[in-house]
């Protein structure tokens, strides 16, 4: 199966993988070859995954987003992705970065909403200035 799992801003993982294991908000489910086709929301925490040229498992974090399956090709779609082999180092580096994260989008929330504000008090000056 060819895994692919993109960011909004980039394809952070492109290979062929065996098998894979992941959480949907009804629980964990796992992705061999010929797995029926399907769509599901995926839950933030990591994809566990098997190369086609190693029989180790693998690990990507990822925070939240959507999985399609079709046919031969399974594609993720998240807003965040994190890969490695070793689970401690992987877990500092999600809590960093995805902290990092949250935080500008919780700023760019925030500008947004005062930007609003700002276009709603205009209408209003112009609206009462019209009268």
């Amino acid at each position: 199966m060819q895994l692919r799992v993109i960011t909004p801003t980039a394809v952070c993982f492109d290979q062929k993988v065996n098998r894979l294991v992941a959480e949907a908000p009804d629980g964990f489910f796992g992705i061999l070859p010929n797995h029926i086709d399907f769509v599901t929301q995926l839950m933030p925490g990591v994809l566990i995954y098997e190369p086609e040229d190693d029989g180790a498992d693998h690990f990507l974090a990822i925070n939240s987003g959507t999985l399609v399956k079709c046919g031969d090709d399974v594609r993720g779609a998240v807003r965040g992705a994190i890969e490695g082999d070793d689970l401690n180092r992987l877990r500092e580096r999600v809590d960093t970065e995805f902290r990092w994260q949250d935080e500008d989008e919780r700023d760019a929330r925030s500008a947004l909403t005062r930007l609003e504000a700002t276009m709603v008090r205009r209408f209003r000056d112009l609206e009462m200035a019209g009268r």
